[in-house]
């Protein structure tokens, strides 16, 4: 609850500004703890609201300590359940956070567009002390990063970097090593050594996505070169999408042995299959949700690759309150039918 809440008998927010000789505004960041107040400044507003009754005095000890961090989590709106997922967690944190522990805001932002990630970098380093974000490798997104971290807001991606930034730590998955392995599970599955093999993604703006293609690629030429690799085709995460690019290849390679779908929104390739009496095809997806888990039970999907969300939002945050530890790659669980927590 906000402290400028109007409550009978105690002073507003109001009476401790005109007290502490400071404006509304400057008592509104103190006592909700947001960013542009000087300590000196801050410490004084704090005295204040304990003399004159606004604070209790456990309060008072309580905002006296260490200001904990404002921290944003950007995330890309749209269909893909684990992105939801990671979402609700979030928010989650939001509702259960104390007095001295990380302030956390969750924002939605439209997915795939550098520009809207870019804005919202730089809108939202205004309030916080930093920012968790999923990275679109793209001049405007690096340029917005510049700024903000010149700004003094720390940044932290999750699931996709943005390559050589040594300011910004990554949590998350080796992905060329994600899909090496995508590629050995789905060579070794597959019914025939020779035939197609076709590759979905969100987008090859995510350097994750990108690098799971190459690590997926490198194997399959290496140790499966009897297959044959359809280009990849990017369906931005979204169900429909997903759905009308797998009906396409169908049309187009009656070989078709395997599907390896490197980002999210793997119900549109299941329902696809479904239609077609296609589940002796080989799927390989991401994201342990209610969809792929169903899809798991009834055969459709043969693995699941996926990061805890809980240790992936954890990790951030970590990155950001104690920066001078490193974080460390997050281990990759691979789910399949008989072993499903």
């Amino acid at each position: 609850m906000k402290h400028d809440d109007i409550v009978d008998g105690r002073p507003q927010l109001s009476d401790l500004a005109k007290a502490a000789g400071v404006s509304l505004a400057t008592a509104d960041r103190v006592i909700n703890r947001r960013k542009g107040v000087k300590e000196r400044t801050r410490k004084r507003v704090l005295e204040v609201a304990h003399e004159i009754g606004f604070l209790s005095s456990a309060d008072a000890e309580r905002y006296g300590r260490d200001q904990p961090m404002n921290i944003v989590v950007l995330l890309p709106a749209g269909t893909n359940p684990y992105l939801r997922l990671l979402g609700e967690r979030v928010k989650e944190r939001v509702g259960r956070s104390g007095i001295n522990e990380p302030i956390l805001r969750c924002y939605f932002i439209e997915g795939f567009n550098a520009g809207a990630l870019a804005e919202g970098l730089r809108a939202h380093s205004a309030w916080a002390d930093g920012i968790i974000f999923f990275s679109i490798e793209h001049p405007v997104v690096r340029e917005a990063v510049v700024d903000v971290l010149a700004g003094g807001t720390g940044l932290v991606t999750i699931v996709s970097d943005l390559g050589n930034v040594p300011e910004i730590q990554h949590v998350g998955l080796d992905n060329r090593s994600v899909g090496r392995t995508a590629g050995l599970l789905l060579g070794r599955l597959a019914s025939s050594s020779q035939g197609a093999v076709a590759l979905v993604a969100g987008s090859r703006h995510y350097r994750t996505h990108s690098e799971r293609e190459a690590g997926f690629l490198s194997l399959i030429d290496e140790m499966f070169p009897n297959l044959r690799v359809i280009g990849m085709r990017e369906g931005h995460d979204d169900s429909a999408e997903n759905y009308r690019h797998t009906l396409d290849l169908f049309e187009q390679a009656n070989d078709l042995v395997g599907i390896y779908n490197v980002g999210g929104s793997s119900s549109g390739i299941t329902r696809a299959m479904r239609e077609k009496n296609r589940s002796s095809l080989v799927f390989i997806g991401h994201g342990l949700t209610q969809d792929t888990r169903r899809a798991l039970l009834d055969g459709t999907m043969d693995a699941v690759f996926d990061q805890d969300p809980d240790i992936l939002i954890d990790r951030a945050i970590r990155c950001l309150t104690e920066p001078l530890i490193r974080s460390r790659q997050l281990k990759l669980d691979i789910y399949f039918r008989e072993n499903l927590p």
